[in-house]
């Protein structure tokens, strides 16, 4: 047993060494995004502010994505409530996909790389690097958790108190540890690295769905949830540490079993192997189009099925909406002064919500295009009369396509449930909801457009452009929250585009954005056409 970790310590103090400056600004950037936001909260508090933010929170559409309040009346709602139940859950989660991230890239990728298989050469025993990895993640979350504490508690602002601050941070560093297992038993039974880190990611998601649910029609039900155990621990009200414990017991478990896992399968091996191609290759294979579909199936699939199962998980929750707003006389009031629907309004966010998530598969397969040209995959494909224009144009041609059913799948999902379950109270048709998706096309192809502009120009910078995605989506989700400035909220794309059907369709931004897009993947041709290729044997 102690020869199958031997010499962990050395890798760990290794890694250390080796990931400091990411360690830094993973402390750094996660924890001030988590923690940084209280003096912006105590504006909001000022006046009716604290009020008129609890009966919003109130809405099941705001609780599907934010998560609930123990609080029952807004006379007891306080400052760190209302913190809690707007941050634990996001900064749990992107903890969680940060660990994933680390975790397989240490793990899984370096095996597909041969880096494990010359470690092991050494005198390192066979799961020495595992033990490394979950541990090097272990203390990176244990000093987030301290540095989030230690800024909440800076500002020295009322309710926000120290037992609930380092509760705060240690929910989001126990996210982060859940992630880490997760991904290390996903690195076992996957045979790649892009699988294992497809299925956790996939697997948070999942989670996050299916609280999306719970926690509006019973939150009982999100205890069972290994998410549920981060976010509802309510710190500054209930301070809940014993799910804290649940979920501490499920990290060790899982990590216990990826160990078990690990130790019975071979290196470079997977419990779920790839399946043997055909004996003969399809005709579709002779052409770049064909092999560019074969290439970017899996994860075209697996996306598009989570479109259709994220819209239909919204879509439930629209039946709750009319029930919600007929409990609640302030809101009925205030949509009824607004001439807006409750639907309508959730619509328009939820929307800029799901087609950002959208983007993520054209930016995905923009990049895979430099993937395999890194990983010398496109070097025989370079010998023969295929151009670089074909391989450019065929990339953004699936891209595109796939950001448009992306889209109708997503929207048709959403409205397909949501008009079942609204019933004869329906207020919107399937038109509504897909005219309310294709008015953010032009921001699936801009992003599209910066994609293929790092393509063509600097490749290593493609995955800035999921950096600026989510600083996009994160702007616009606190924007109108922290009251920024007009100027600083356009910096996000989608900032620029109207929410239908809660707002009008604007013409001349829809086609401005859309010109701008197709300007950007022409600047990215004219760099790709002349760039060095990464060429071998």
């Amino acid at each position: 047993m102690k020869e199958k970790f031997s010499r962990w310590d050395i890798l760990f103090v290794q890694y250390l060494k080796r990931d400091w400056k990411k360690i830094i600004v993973w402390v750094l950037g996660l924890g001030l995004f988590s923690a940084a936001y209280v003096p912006a909260f105590e504006e909001i508090t000022k006046g009716q502010g604290l009020l008129g933010m609890y009966e919003t929170l109130q809405n099941p559409a705001m609780i599907s994505m934010v998560g609930p309040t123990p609080i029952e009346t807004a006379a007891d709602y306080t400052l760190g409530a209302m913190y809690a139940q707007e941050m634990v859950l996001f900064c749990g989660l992107f903890a969680m996909i940060i660990a994933v991230l680390h975790v397989i890239s240490h793990t899984r990728k370096e095996e597909d790389l041969g880096l494990t298989e010359l470690v092991r050469s050494f005198q390192i025993g066979r799961q020495a690097n595992s033990l490394a990895v979950i541990s090097e993640t272990v203390i990176i979350n244990v000093l987030l958790t301290l540095f989030i504490w230690g800024v909440m508690m800076s500002f020295g602002a009322d309710t926000i108190s120290a037992e609930g601050s380092f509760l705060f941070g240690a929910s989001v560093g126990m996210a982060g540890v859940i992630g880490a297992g997760i991904a290390l038993v996903m690195a076992q039974i996957m045979s790649t690295s892009s699988a294992a880190t497809g299925s956790a990611l996939g697997i948070i998601g999942l989670l996050y769905i299916v609280r999306a649910g719970t926690d509006v029609s019973n939150v009982g039900l999100s205890m069972i949830n290994p998410l549920g155990w981060t976010y509802l621990t309510y710190p500054f009200t209930e301070n809940n540490w014993s799910l804290l414990i649940c979920a501490l017991i499920f990290s060790i478990i899982v990590v216990t079993i990826a160990f078990a896992l690990e130790g019975a399968r071979d290196m470079g091996a997977g419990y779920l192997p790839e399946r043997e191609g055909r004996e003969r290759a399809k005709k579709s294979l002779l052409s770049v189009r064909g092999l560019f579909i074969k290439i970017n199936k899996g994860v075209i699939i697996g996306w598009m099925i989570a479109f259709v199962v994220m819209g239909a998980a919204y879509g439930s929750i629209y039946g709750d909406m009319q029930t919600f707003l007929e409990s609640n006389e302030m809101m009925k009031q205030m949509f009824t002064h607004s001439g807006v629907s409750i639907e309508e309004s959730f619509t328009g966010t939820i929307m800029m919500v799901m087609t950002g998530l959208v983007s993520i598969l054209p930016i995905a397969i923009i990049n895979k295009l430099f993937s395999e040209e890194s990983r010398l995959h496109l070097s025989q494909l370079y010998a023969t009369k295929v151009t670089r224009g074909q391989l450019y144009w065929t990339s953004i041609g699936l891209a595109i396509i796939a950001g448009f059913v992306g889209i109708l799948l997503a929207a048709g999902g959403l409205g397909g449930i949501a008009i079942t379950a609204m019933g004869d109270s329906s207020t919107m048709n399937i038109f509504d909801f897909l005219a309310a998706g294709y008015n953010f096309l032009p921001s699936v192809l801009f992003l599209t457009g910066l994609a293929t502009l790092a393509l063509g120009w600097a490749p290593r910078l493609g995955r800035v452009v999921y950096v600026y995605l989510g600083y996009s989506f994160l702007l616009n989700y606190f924007g109108g929250i922290l009251d920024l400035p007009d100027w600083f909220s356009k910096t996000a794309i989608q900032s620029w585009i109207p929410r239908m059907p809660m707002e009008d369709f604007d013409a001349p931004i829809f086609i401005a954005i859309t010109v701008i897009s197709i300007a950007l993947v022409i600047i990215g041709y004219l760099g790709y056409s002349r760039r060095d290729m990464i060429e071998g044997a």
